[in-house]
């Protein structure tokens, strides 16, 4: 029987929300509370995204890992991510602003160039120069879905001119050797050529691995239809090998992946950490990134049993029991139930085929919208999480790069 065409092709999101019973104005009124009280809620308390003045090209605005009390390239394209799926130009612009006027590394000399330094703090100082590629996926492909939704303007809001500029970068830049705030560098590009897979770090010490939670093959899929035409196979071919990394990185009982791995898919303990073997806090997305994979373009059924098998291990600790950081064999390491995990369990939904799919998607609507000192990572993946589940997490193409 031939698979089902994805959302991309029908233009139609599966609104799980909806399928769980809730009604369409209580749906609506969760985003919109969500958003209120993350991007312009109370500064001290609930408010991740914050104002800081003006310049030459518009507004500036950067979102605050407020624990860490840095600013992050993740959070910044997630930021801008969200923002143009809820249809919030100004917001979007005044976040791009801020990370091209203090992130982004245009000497050539630097290792980092064209990229943007993964972590800096409030007035733009760097804290690490270096990237971390998934600020770089993400921030290119809402930088895509801004060119189509809302059009390009000029100069840094010539959306489609930016993302490819910075796509043909992580693919294509060669190798630098320069100065950093950590002294001496050797960066390469963020895409390995030929194992057709994103790196952890362009640094080239730790280059040859990578990170499930950075793997997008659902942008890829996207870059493929509207990236520069000389890439697409490139990144067509990148998209099918991140399928297959999910299926033989994920422990073949619980559906977990580690933090860090290697390019074939074994786990990667770290030198400086080497709890990155396990499931952690970055290993939380992998399951958002094999579900919108899924649920946009419907290519691999193995996304199907990925999800069944990851919400079958967490069902077995206990819907409202489950820690946060496991063993990949599902040994507990603790951590409490965190609202960004509960998050990332309810998208999976997207992909799973069992019923109790939808009791991870009321788990996530029972969690209220997170306040307080850890508000930034759990937020941002809450906010995402109601914006796929609920189906207003849509891929904005072109009308002829959606088939």
């Amino acid at each position: 029987m031939p698979i089902p065409a994805g959302a991309v092709a029908t233009g139609h999101y599966p609104d799980l929300f909806a399928e769980a019973g809730y009604a369409q104005a209580d749906i609506d009124a969760r985003i919109e509370a969500a958003w209120r009280q993350l991007f312009h809620g109370d500064p001290d308390q609930e408010a991740i995204y914050y104002d800081a003045g003006s310049n030459a090209d518009g507004p500036l605005a950067y979102i605050l890992d407020v624990n860490s009390d840095d600013v992050r390239s993740e959070g910044m394209s997630y930021g801008m991510m969200i923002a143009v799926q809820l249809d919030r130009k100004r917001e979007f612009d005044a976040i791009w602003n801020w990370a091209k006027t203090h992130t982004w590394h245009a000497d050539p000399a630097h290792p980092a160039h064209g990229y943007f330094a993964w972590s800096v703090k409030r007035d733009g100082t760097p804290i690490d120069e270096m990237p971390a590629p998934d600020g770089e996926e993400y921030f290119i492909t809402a930088l895509y879905f801004a060119s189509a939704r809302w059009g390009d303007g000029d100069g840094i809001y010539d959306y489609r001119a930016q993302a490819d500029r910075l796509l043909h970068d992580v693919l294509h830049r060669g190798s630098i050797t320069g100065q950093t705030n950590r002294g001496t560098m050797t960066a390469v590009n963020l895409f390995d050529r030929d194992a057709k897979m994103v790196r952890f770090t362009p640094d080239v010490v730790n280059a040859a691995h990578t990170d499930a939670s950075y793997h997008l093959p659902a942008f890829y899929e996207v870059w493929a239809r509207v990236g520069p035409e000389a890439d697409r196979a490139f990144w067509r071919e990148a998209a099918q090998v991140s399928r297959d990394y999910f299926a033989a990185a994920a422990h073949p009982a619980t559906g977990l992946t580690p933090d860090y791995g290697n390019f074939d898919a074994t786990p990667w303990a770290a030198s400086w950490r080497p709890e990155s073997a396990d499931f952690r806090y970055d290993a939380w997305r992998s399951a958002m990134n094999w579900s919108m994979d899924w649920s946009w373009w419907r290519v691999d059924p193995r996304q199907v049993e990925l999800s069944d098998r990851l919400q079958a291990f967490f069902e077995r600790q206990g819907l409202d029991a489950y820690q946060s950081l496991y063993t990949l064999d599902g040994q507990p390491l603790g951590g409490g139930q965190t609202a960004g995990l509960v998050a990332m369990n309810a998208v999976a939904s997207l992909a799973a085929g069992h019923p109790r799919r939808l009791d991870f998607v009321r788990a996530l609507w029972e969690r209220p919208v997170p306040a307080g000192q850890y508000r930034y990572y759990d937020g941002v993946l809450q906010l995402m999480a109601l914006l796929h589940v609920s189906g207003r997490y849509r891929a904005w193409l072109p009308d002829e790069a959606a088939r």
